[in-house]
């Protein structure tokens, strides 16, 4: 190996942890910066090294694809949300109209049912007076028999 002739390189030669000088362009600081593209090298290694920067750049394509495909995903769920919210609104549309109906027809029906309430309160008062009609009568019953069984029985004796 050639030594370097500039001072820089000197001192760059005497570090103990740099690796060899390429024999083309001086010191080295990995054995990665001493390839040199014109130099005939091992062809398993070229093999090697192109299936090791494949394999690299496949493993970073997928690095780079998995937020994308996490984007991907989140917009088909964005997507699905707003197809149920969509949903929902126009469920809410029709129980406002059915509510709305509701109400209009409970308004139009309110005079009905209180004539139905003042009905039955004219029902239970007319109930109330047959009891104690009811009641009277069987009283004035009692009565004519007692005074009947009086005459009969007066009747009887002064015979």
């Amino acid at each position: 190996m050639d030594k370097p002739t500039t001072s820089a390189a000197a001192a760059v030669a005497q570090d103990s942890n740099l690796l060899p000088d390429s024999p083309q362009h001086g010191p080295t600081l990995s054995s990665a910066s001493s390839f040199e593209a014109l130099t005939r090298h091992d062809p398993n290694l070229s093999r090697l090294a192109t299936k090791m920067f494949n394999k690299t750049e496949e493993y970073i394509t997928h690095e780079l694809n998995a937020p994308l495909e996490d984007y991907k995903l989140l917009e088909e769920m964005n997507k699905a949300t707003i197809a149920k919210y969509k949903d929902m609104r126009q469920i809410a549309e029709n129980l406002n109209t059915s509510t709305s109906e509701l109400s209009l027809k409970f308004q139009q029906l309110a005079p009905m049912m209180q004539q139905i309430d003042e009905i039955s309160d004219t029902v239970d008062k007319l109930e109330a007076a047959a009891y104690k009609l009811d009641a009277y009568s069987i009283a004035l019953e009692n009565r004519v028999k007692c005074v009947l069984q009086r005459k009969s029985g007066g009747g009887q004796m002064a015979q």
